[in-house]
């Protein structure tokens, strides 16, 4: 019995969501990381920078995604995809319902997943 596979690209790019460019990729061996997060509805997490690429699905819920510097924000819905931005500060929040999401980040072995605002709580993305 043969078995089929169906493979669908869900999001691929070499920026963010807000369409900033990726800077350049570090040279060193990569390590790549996937997380499970579930986020209350309510909730925001803090504001916080990444270091490396890194990019999202959503199993259930919604993800508003919002930049602090422009105030640019954008919601990604269950089934959808999307590219978190390096560098920026930047927040996700929930609203009525609760969001979980995959996060697969493609970083070095010591890198940081995220790196919390001054004066906001660590313990986002993982």
């Amino acid at each position: 019995m043969t078995e089929q596979v169906k493979s669908e690209v869900l999001v691929q790019s070499d920026q963010a969501w807000n369409g900033t460019p990726y800077p350049a990729y570090p040279t060193t061996r990569p390590q790549l990381t996937v997380v499970r997060m579930t986020i209350a509805a309510h909730s925001a997490l803090p504001w916080h920078t990444h270091a490396a690429p890194n990019g999202g699905y959503i199993l259930s819920g919604h993800l508003t995604l919002e930049d602090q510097g422009s105030g640019h924000k954008q919601t990604f819905h269950a089934g959808q995809a999307f590219t978190e931005q390096v560098g920026p500060v930047h927040r996700g929040f929930t609203d009525d319902v609760p969001c979980q999401v995959v996060l697969m980040y493609a970083g070095t072995p010591g890198m940081p997943l995220s790196t919390p605002e001054p004066g906001q709580q660590p313990g986002c993305c993982g």
